[in-house]
């Protein structure tokens, strides 16, 4: 390949095994790369758990409950709200969830437990008087290299672990008790002994439609393109065990950076629930994206069944609650998301923008219209070096009502290009009047 020019690096890649190496993935007759997305999974948001353990600063109790309150504000139904074996703050914020009016009764809670009998009593200690449902979320890592040398235990001793676990939540627990089980680290676990426990699991909680048990699937540490967590959740979901009496859930990670293809697939492949943080925290890089895939759903025309249509006050909440920003390339939230500076860019917009009619929204390099998520349409276009006459145009026309001709936009499109060109940064409204007005000694 005389045209591909690149060097071998100095880079170790000798010493990493891809994911058919390290663990086996089924072969199977795959139908999801067949399918489309037609409607929202149910979304379950871990943000005050999972997306909480990742921070550097922990939420307190007074954001945690903010946080809580945005949640079910714009309609999630199914929270994990804590880890309650894990520290006093979540404990207590359990407590005040099982002994006040903050749970709406359409809304159930999820607790997460690892499979260890004290910290099982102490998870279920937390929901003591709680009204409505709950689900209590008990999960073990499964994966070989977890197995051998993070607990180091067999495969029959997992099993009896976790079998032993799923044991103490049916005693415990009462009738509003839902069930659910993670096989930590699944994407690297072998598709049989995957099986093997969600069998165990279903039958110790009797798993059947009328009381659904959740089996979630984690992509805990993502390692593989997105196709194959596909075919590993398709494979699941032909052979699981009790199908009709299991949600099939997944909760992949942003590993590879890969995380909202993980999803997407995955709920072709059969998944009906996704786990996941509004705008993707988590460890490492992250939890999946339930924001940016909701929305993914919405531009397809599909109802993503949460409301993002204040999407700016969302995320203040969320930036405030985390302590942490949000990138202004962050998809559909970001600053600039919406913006363009490239002129050939801003003439496209400029020019769908004037050509609309109807309902339908069909404009160039705008996969969203910014009303549908809060945004004006000041910011669609902005000014540097980098931008060109229709640009510009546009700018001075919606800012201020300056109407140029054609030749004027040509003219002046130079007079902007020095003086961006000179400053180095991009060029307000208010500068372009301003030049407009030195340029041609009048204001329009």
């Amino acid at each position: 390949m005389d045209w591909n020019r690149q060097q071998h690096s100095p880079m170790p890649s000798h010493r990493y095994r891809d994911v058919f190496a390290r663990v086996p993935v089924e072969p199977l007759a795959r139908t999801w790369p067949d399918r489309r997305l037609t409607r929202a999974p149910l979304w379950v948001p871990v943000d005050l758990r999972d997306g909480n353990q990742a921070l550097a600063e922990p939420m307190d109790p007074e954001r945690k409950r903010r946080f809580f309150e945005l949640m079910v504000a714009i309609g999630y139904k199914e929270i994990e709200v804590g880890y309650p074996s894990a520290s006093q703050t979540d404990f207590d914020f359990v407590r005040l969830l099982a002994t006040s009016e903050l749970v709406p009764d359409e809304v159930t809670i999820v607790v997460f437990t690892p499979a260890r009998p004290e910290l099982i009593a102490r998870t279920l200690e937390s929901i003591q008087g709680i009204r409505g449902q709950v689900v209590v979320h008990m999960y073990a890592a499964t994966a070989p290299v977890w197995r051998d040398v993070v607990l180091r235990r067999t495969r029959d001793e997992l099993a009896e672990l976790v079998r032993a676990g799923a044991e103490q939540v049916l005693r415990s627990a009462g009738e509003s008790v839902r069930f659910q089980f993670s096989p930590e680290v699944f994407n690297l676990t072998e598709p049989d002994y995957i099986l093997e426990l969600a069998d165990q699991v279903t039958k110790v909680w009797d798993a059947r439609p009328e009381r659904p048990v959740i089996l979630n699937l984690p992509a805990t540490v993502e390692v593989a393109t997105p196709n194959v967590y596909a075919d590993q959740i398709e494979y699941m979901d032909q052979n699981l065990p009790r199908r009709d009496g299991v949600i099939l859930s997944v909760h992949p990670h942003n590993d590879r950076g890969t995380g909202i293809a993980c999803a997407e697939l995955a709920v072709l492949a059969g998944a009906q629930r996704v786990e996941g943080c509004i705008f993707g925290n988590g460890e490492r890089t992250g939890n999946v994206d339930l924001a940016t895939l909701a929305l993914n759903l919405h531009t397809q025309g599909v109802d993503p069944m949460i409301d993002f249509s204040d999407l700016d006050r969302i995320r203040e909440t969320v930036e405030y609650c985390t302590r942490m920003p949000i990138h202004p390339r962050h998809p559909y939230v970001g600053e600039l998301v919406h913006t363009a500076f490239s002129g050939t860019h801003q003439d496209a917009i400029r020019k769908g923008l004037a050509a609309r009619t109807g309902e339908r929204w069909e404009v160039p390099y705008l996969p969203i219209d910014p009303a549908d998520v809060g945004r004006g349409y000041e910011a669609v276009v902005r000014v540097n070096s980098q931008s060109g006459k229709g640009g510009i145009a546009h700018v001075l026309e919606t800012a201020y009502g300056v109407q140029m001709s054609a030749a004027e936009q040509v003219s002046f499109a130079r007079h902007v290009q020095r003086h961006t060109d000179a400053t180095g940064r991009e060029a307000s409204a208010a500068e372009l009047k301003t030049l407009y007005e030195e340029v041609y000694g009048c204001s329009n």
